[in-house]
């Protein structure tokens, strides 16, 4: 195996290659993150007959220039993949291979490089699309906690502080409630440039509309315990290549290394050695065409074709408390919290189903629909769904933010979605539906004044009615249960 390193049009490049003569079929991994931190990896794919490329991108690390996120990465990587080709040990094959940010970079170099740059296969992990859809929702509410961490950690800056926010939050636990929020740099103590223009994308689902006209094999990875999970699905789904490939399994954003409570031991499995066997078959057009593919249920340790998903079912709701409570700004509904207040007046409105009569399987989108009035014109709608098993403590299953602008005081109809579950719950289950007018730090607070919540300077409480009758929270329960698959067998056919 050699090792080497040097620069591709500027940009610091490691390169690691087979011991075996060339050429090599080759990897190239783009990050932000430090390219230091995939000598691993790089050696595992050199290892199995791939040369790997492993580049800090553009104002990183090692690599010249200035930082600006998601703003250089088509240009950059259509000019290393170039590079690549030309190399004597290439056969002119390659695979994009990331995670997270660097997911967006294979995955551009895909869709918008021209044609002699793109990759001939793609393998893209909990993919961060775009600025827009890592800082909203899908409704347009800001993701406030974890663009505050990302930002704090890695935005304008050549290196990285992982803890540059849990720091921020020891010495000020404050930290994010101080308004506006735009001012948050100022209170971080440097400068970030990069944190204001960040709120002003708006133009979800670019990438996903480009994936309509691929023509390489992809491979989405992506854990339902991740915020991106929604987009892993969409891309897929959307992918126009000759196939398409799914692997959800009950993790969070560091895929195995975050496995979720109700992963089990079926659902760890060896990512690095699938990603290579799939990258073998997707360069020899070995992959059958059409969208495939295998999600983990949770609970249950098995995994189910990607494919399949329930039927929706309603599931009949009790009212404890909160038919009309109060959403303010200044003491949220935490998103950190699943206690329930006892005591004082309702600051969500909390419904229950009955008890699981017997084991049942969710696979699929989630959704609420209610009637229900704010008394200002700017809303949030937060649904948070808890799992109360027989024995054991709550357990966050799923959570949708909605934003809605109505005449104070009307009563408005309108459903929330939240999110995709793949899981058995237990019989003997209860499960909790909270509806809030927040779901703070995770989102940001809607401040009740019409004003945009990063630059908003004052909050209002706003008052809230929620019809109990109308509340529809709906299931998509498998009707008996599944038949399992082996995942490999679901990616590599």
């Amino acid at each position: 195996m050699t090792a080497f390193s040097t620069a591709v049009e500027g940009l610091a490049t490691d390169i690691t290659l087979p011991e075996d003569d060339g050429p090599f079929p080759a990897t190239v991994i783009r990050t932000p993150y430090d390219r230091a931190r995939h000598r691993a990896e790089a050696r595992g794919w050199a290892r199995r007959g791939f040369a790997a490329v492993v580049q800090d991108v553009r104002g990183r690390f090692a690599s010249p220039g200035e930082w600006h996120p998601y703003a250089n990465e088509t240009v950059d990587g259509a000019a290393t993949a170039r590079w690549i080709r030309r190399q004597p040990w290439s056969d002119g094959r390659l695979v994009a291979v990331g995670a997270s940010y660097a997911a967006h970079c294979a995955l551009t170099l895909a869709l918008d490089a021209p044609d002699d740059a793109r990759p001939d296969a793609v393998i893209a992990a909990v993919p961060a699309l775009g600025p827009a859809e890592t800082a909203r929702e899908a409704s347009g509410v800001e993701r406030l906690l974890s663009r505050a961490g990302w930002w704090a950690a890695h935005g304008d800056r050549r290196d990285s502080d992982e803890s540059a926010l849990e720091k921020a939050l020891a010495a000020d636990p404050g930290l994010l409630t101080h308004l506006p929020l735009a001012g948050l740099p100022e209170r971080l103590g440097r400068s970030l440039p990069s944190w204001a223009d960040l709120w002003r994308h708006r133009d979800r689902g670019r990438l996903v509309a480009r994936a309509a006209h691929a023509g390489v094999p992809l491979l989405a990875v992506g854990g339902h315990h991740d915020h991106f999970a929604g987009d892993t699905v969409a891309l897929w789904r959307a992918w126009g290549g000759p196939s398409a490939r799914l692997l959800l399994g009950p993790w969070g954003h560091s895929l195995v290394a975050a496995p979720g409570p109700d992963a089990g031991p079926a659902h760890r499995l060896n990512l690095g050695d699938l990603y290579v066997r799939w990258a073998r078959r997707a360069l020899t057009g070995e992959l059958a065409p059409g969208h495939h593919g295998a999600q983990g249920l949770g609970g249950a340790g098995l995994w189910l074709p990607a494919g399949i998903e329930g039927e929706p079912r309603a599931a009949r709701t009790r009212l404890v408390h909160g038919s009309a409570f109060t959403a303010d700004p200044a003491r949220p509904v935490r998103s950190d919290d699943l206690t329930v207040p006892t005591d004082g007046p309702p600051d969500r409105c909390l419904l229950v189903t009955p008890p699981l009569p017997r084991p049942l399987d969710v696979v699929g989108p989630v959704s609420v629909h209610l009637r229900a009035t704010a008394h200002n014109p700017s809303a949030d709608w937060a649904a948070r769904l808890v799992a109360l098993p027989p024995e054991g403590t709550a357990e966050r299953l799923a959570v949708g933010v909605v934003r809605r602008a109505e005449p104070a005081g009307r009563e408005a109809s309108f459903t929330v979605v939240l999110g995709r579950l793949a899981r058995r719950l237990p019989a003997g289950t209860w499960l909790r539906l909270e509806i809030a007018g927040h779901h703070f730090p995770a989102h940001a607070r809607n401040p009740h004044t019409g004003e945009d919540p990063v630059t908003a300077d004052r909050l209002l409480p706003s008052r809230r009615e929620v019809d109990p009758h109308s509340v529809a929270l709906t299931l998509p329960a498998l009707p008996s249960r599944p038949t399992p698959t082996d995942p490999a067998e679901e990616i590599l056919r």
